[in-house]
């Protein structure tokens, strides 16, 4: 529930906490526009879906 949180308000740093900190330094950038801040938030829930698909807990 938390990183679904994080993937929502900080689409960057959930990237860095599943192991992906190229694409959280991509998603960084997208994020810094406004209208970029809807699909890194997108992309942040859909990367952490398939991180949960692979690392079922």
């Amino acid at each position: 529930m938390l990183r679904v949180l994080l993937a929502i308000i900080l689409p960057w740093l959930l990237f860095f906490t599943i192991g992906r900190p190229f694409a959280g330094v991509l998603c960084l950038i997208l994020q810094v526009t406004v209208i970029g801040w809807i699909p890194a938030a997108i992309w942040a829930v859909y990367a952490l879906m398939k991180y949960k698909e692979a690392n079922p807990a």
